[in-house]
């Protein structure tokens, strides 16, 4: 290494996620594993549902930021928190801020859904908005740390963040024990590099696939050209994959667990909502179904196969909900 070579970036391992799960143990929810036998004939596989959406919060991002932020010494807590999200890890840090007595300042684009906003400031969160399609969070966050001291927690791009975000894959397995496939959405890639370590580890034979919206296909692109691809502001009802490019940790973490990296359209995620909710009882927000899309898209490969979906969560505002299980697409 030359002397003005940056040092190489300290990637989480598997035992980081299993310390992670003790750490987070009686706080954040064991979430249940569920089947269903219509969705099981209906893809032909035996598919096992790890319902997120039933974590602290409505999704797993409550995993790493309270596992994140319970590492953080006297004087990081004492001086607060910033972050930057669409809404589930907004939501995540005001909770887990919350729970361990820490000031927490979010920042969040104009459009996430009400209901996140509503959230993130019912847990005690102080929302900064800005325009996404405008400009860029980091900056905002960054200059928010710096003028007042505050510790950045950020969405996906961090050991302890993809760590507690690897714990539900952890308990998956667990209950489940091999699976042929696993299917995991994809926006900044925090669960998806987490669920790596441990499908690696317990289950080296499972094909993990991560799922983008079609519309946001950075992970895609940069899997294809073996380097982190940045793109535009995505347009997509699966406003938490809404991020612009994979994290120098989750890149590399990505690239050696998964074996593809698949896309689905948005027209395809309402159809999977509205099964959801229908077979398995579950409200489930647009990103949550990736996985259950790309399966149905190609539920021949894995006929006989015994699959599991990681739902990632189920914050969505009640009226778009219901616009979209009746067929009117609302944004």
């Amino acid at each position: 290494m030359t002397a003005d070579a940056a040092p190489a970036p300290v990637l989480p391992r598997y035992q980081d996620v299993v310390a992670a799960a003790a750490r987070i143990s009686g706080v954040a929810h064991r979430t249940p594993v569920l089947r269903s036998r219509l969705l099981d004939a209906r893809t032909g596989a035996e598919v096992h549902f790890k319902c997120e959406n039933f974590q602290r919060m409505g999704a797993f991002k409550f995993r790493g930021a309270y596992h994140a932020m319970s590492r953080l010494d006297a004087e990081q807590r004492a001086a607060g928190v910033v972050a930057y999200s669409s809404g589930n890890h907004a939501q995540a840090v005001a909770l887990a801020a919350r729970l361990l007595g820490i000031e927490a300042t979010i920042v969040m684009p104009e459009d996430a859904p009400g209901s996140k906003l509503a959230a993130t400031r019912g847990y005690g969160g102080k929302v900064v908005l800005y325009d996404r399609y405008a400009g860029d969070p980091a900056p905002i966050a960054a200059d928010l740390a710096a003028r007042h001291g505050l510790t950045f927690v950020p969405p996906f791009d961090h050991p302890d963040i993809i760590a507690g975000a690897g714990t539900a894959a952890l308990e998956l397995f667990a209950e489940t024990g091999p699976l042929d496939a696993l299917f995991v959405p994809l926006g900044g890639g925090g669960l998806l590099a987490g669920t790596g370590l441990v499908a690696r580890e317990v289950a080296p034979e499972c094909a993990l696939f991560g799922v983008e919206p079609e519309a946001g296909d950075d992970g895609r692109q940069s899997l294809a050209r073996g380097e982190i691809v940045t793109i535009d502001p995505p347009r997509t009802l699966a406003d938490g994959a809404q991020t612009l490019a994979l994290g120098a940790l989750t890149f590399p973490l990505v690239k050696e667990a998964v074996t593809d990296i698949l896309t689905a359209p948005d027209e395809a995620l309402a159809p999977c909502m509205r099964d959801l909710a229908t077979y398995l009882k579950l409200v489930v927000e647009p990103t949550g179904v990736l996985g259950l899309a790309a399966l149905y898209a190609d539920a021949e490969r894995w006929r006989g196969k015994r699959v599991g979906v990681l739902v990632s969560g189920g914050n969505v505002d009640l009226e778009r909900y219901a616009g979209l299980l009746a067929g009117t697409r609302t944004s």
